[in-house]
């Protein structure tokens, strides 16, 4: 495959699912600030952490509010991560691909697209709730039209590696902003409030059912195990890392380059420190630490994904 065609393929399925990311966090931060007391931190501040660009945030807007965060993550097409951008770009990446995509793929992706965009234009009389739950829609549907319409071949397997590390990576992000940013004070610990945000939380990776199931209490330890280490949770760290592991040994395999690939090796190595990790020694020596050791190592696959596979130097 040409490696033109893997490296639009992978940005494609990254940037839809970092589109639809934005928006269950926005959308379980709009719904959270519906139930939480009044005098609790303000939520806006660690959503724009989980993007890590504060820094353009603040040269765009003077107050951090529902509006202005919304907009700039949702809305704003000069900021290169917000939801409408990473769309444009996706279907950008889809249009230069056409023939390595089935028609409903590249249909349902333009539907996708121009909503978000037509949002745009009427932003101010959106229901919130309603726009980030259609966001989300669109995102399964054009997944799902990806996965049953394209054949597993070398292609498909790009776009799973491309989804499966952002995943990993936006899970591993609102975890750690959670834990370090969002209780106030130690005296919440353990009551109902906590309850609430941890339920929020576990609402913002479509977790609360599977995570009840497995579990009656909403406990921190079980929490935080469930987010990083549950390998059958389709958003959980080490679930994408195994599947973005077997994809790339499937494009290895599927390969004429016989070249060592740097980020299999990488990817493997994650795989390893994350299935042998025990929960109670993370919260112990440092979970700030761990994910963000995490996140570094899915950067640095990233880095390895163009040097191996596209021959440059882009990880945004």
């Amino acid at each position: 495959m040409l490696s033109r065609v893997a490296e639009s393929i992978y940005w494609m399925s990254r940037q839809v699912e970092r589109a639809e990311n934005l928006a269950r966090f926005l959308e379980v931060t709009h719904n959270l600030i519906l139930d939480q007391p009044e005098d609790l931190v303000d939520p806006w501040a660690p959503l724009i952490q989980v993007t890590a660009d504060q820094k353009k945030f603040d040269e765009r807007f003077k107050v951090m509010d529902v509006e202005s965060v919304t907009h700039f993550l949702a809305f704003d097409d000069t900021y290169s991560n917000s939801m409408i951008s990473n769309l444009w770009h996706a279907r950008e990446n889809a249009r230069s691909v056409r023939e390595s995509l089935s028609s409903e793929t590249f249909e349902q992706l333009n539907e996708f697209y121009y909503f978000v965009r037509d949002s745009a234009a009427s932003a101010s009389q959106l229901s919130h709730t309603d726009f980030f739950d259609s966001v989300r829609r669109f995102a399964i549907r054009w997944t799902g039209v990806l996965d049953s319409t394209m054949s597993r071949n070398m292609g498909w397997h790009f776009a799973n590696v491309g989804r499966l590390l952002e995943r990993a990576d936006k899970t591993s992000r609102i975890l750690d902003v959670k834990y370090f940013n969002i209780l106030p004070q130690l005296d919440d610990v353990g009551t109902a409030v906590d309850d609430l945000q941890w339920s929020a939380l576990l609402s913002a990776i479509s977790g609360f059912e599977p995570y009840r199931s497995m579990h009656r209490l909403i406990r921190v330890p079980t929490v935080v195990e469930f987010f990083l280490f549950n390998s059958t949770f389709p958003r959980s760290v080490l679930f994408c890392i195994d599947g973005a592991c077997e994809s790339l040994l499937k494009i290895g395999s599927m390969s004429s380059d016989d070249s060592d690939h740097h980020a299999l090796e990488l990817a493997c190595e994650l795989q390893v420190r994350l299935s042998s990790a025990d929960v109670d020694e993370v919260l112990d020596q440092g979970m700030h630490e761990f994910i963000d050791k995490t996140q570094t190592d899915i950067n640095d696959i990233g880095i390895a994904m163009n040097q191996d596979f596209f021959h440059s130097a882009v990880t945004t």
